[in-house]
């Protein structure tokens, strides 16, 4: 060949590879698949919530300083309830509503313990005018306990409010609409405690399931590579040892067998786009051709039978890409001189087998990733794929797929 020929061969064959590339890159794309704009919002969620969560915490806080203003407090009294309502909430923000936070028990006790103090022993100094605080103790008596425990414990603060406000002599509506008060502002507390939680729960199990789908999509790239390629490139080196000792003394079969290299290289980059771009349908009809073909050139007995010749695509495909590992595994893994594949319909389940000689007798084969790969195959599409080694010394491989009706399974 010249080397204008060389630098075109040369060109095709770059240009082949930068496809592959880019089909290879489009397929790892997945784990970047949400736009930018998608992404901050996901990321900022959990701060986002935090925040607003803050923000009505902090504003409830506000309400009640504001509270103490209402009745003329002198001006110690009310920055002194300011740092009473400021530690109630650090305590509140800090440790309650923390999203991430596992609750044990000695340290919430403590924390729930510190909490009843500023609730209850201000209202000694401040009286009436403070006892709408104790909401943010009910939301996290809610939050912080179980509801077999927090339930009565709520309920004991309610009333307690409920008995003060009756001690300060106020009349009945009042106390009503104080211990109303009080329930609303813990339930506020609790839900939005709770939905910070939850949020911060999604995004992770949302972040888990991304990278659960990059790990599938990972797997099903090395198990087409494995499946779709290994053929090929036995056959190449297959093809590639029967041409080199036929060069010398017969170059008319070597060239022969060199074109055959070529048209399977060229199978192997299609087979390697098919599996970048996720279009892995394999045609069951040159799949036995060149199983026919590869075993004869490896000097191996080949039987093929065939009593169904049209396939429904998905079930054709699966079958090709067990015929194809099955004599990957004849070529690679046996000295056979015989091999017998069969393809026929038994009511409405498609067969193939592939029996060959030539292997060791193993009652218990292990289980490669091959045989592994074609059983998630075969069982996606409701079938059952069997392979052992007989007492006779014959390996066989088995798989039976339905040819309508089936349901997925995985």
């Amino acid at each position: 060949m010249n080397d204008a020929g060389r630098d075109q061969g040369t060109v095709r064959q770059s240009s082949a590879d930068d496809t592959t590339n880019r089909a290879v890159d489009r397929v790892f794309a997945s784990e970047s698949s949400v736009g930018v704009d998608d992404r901050l919002g996901v990321s900022l969620a959990p701060r986002m919530a935090y925040g607003i969560v803050t923000a009505v915490f902090a504003t409830l806080a506000v309400v009640s300083v504001l509270s103490l203003l209402r009745v003329n407090e002198p001006p110690v009294q009310v920055a002194l309830g300011a740092v009473y309502v400021a530690a109630l909430l650090a305590l509140q923000l800090g440790y309650i509503s923390r999203p991430k936070l596992r609750f044990r028990p000695m340290p919430t006790a403590m924390v729930l313990t510190a909490q009843a103090a500023l609730v209850y022993l201000p209202i000694l100094q401040y009286g009436y005018t403070w006892v709408g605080v104790p909401g943010f103790l009910v939301g996290s008596l809610l939050v912080a306990l179980t509801p077999k425990v927090a339930i009565p414990l709520a309920a004991g603060v309610v009333a307690s409010i409920g008995g003060l406000g009756l001690r300060y002599d106020q009349d009945p509506l009042t106390v009503v609409h104080l211990m109303i008060s009080v329930v609303i502002t813990g339930l506020v507390v609790f839900g939005l405690t709770r939905l910070v939680r939850l949020v911060h729960e999604l995004h992770a199990a949302r972040g888990e399931l991304a990278r659960l789908a990059v790990a599938e999509e990972r797997l099903r790239f090395a198990r087409d590579v494995h499946d779709l390629l290994g053929l090929s490139l036995s056959a190449i080196a297959l093809k590639c040892e029967l041409a080199d000792r036929l060069l010398k003394d017969h170059p008319d079969r070597a060239r022969s067998e060199l074109a055959e290299i070529l048209a399977v290289s060229r199978r192997a980059m299609a087979d390697a786009r098919a599996v970048a771009s996720g279009s892995r349908d394999l045609s069951f009809e040159e799949e036995c051709q060149a199983a026919r073909s590869l075993l004869s050139a490896a000097d191996i007995d080949v039987r093929l039978e065939r009593e169904v010749r049209d396939l429904p695509r998905p079930v054709g495909s699966v079958l090709a890409t067990v015929l194809r590992e099955g004599v990957t595994n004849v070529l690679r893994h046996s000295k056979a001189e015989r091999c017998d594949i069969t393809v026929r319909r038994v009511d409405r389940v498609a067969l193939l087998e592939i029996v060959n000689d030539g292997v060791e007798r193993d009652p218990q084969p292990s289980r490669g990733s091959g045989i592994r790969n074609l059983s998630h195959r075969v069982e996606t599409l409701g079938g059952s794929l069997t392979a052992a080694t007989e007492s006779d010394g014959e390996f066989r491989l088995r798989a039976e797929v339905p040819l309508a009706g089936t349901v997925p399974v995985g």
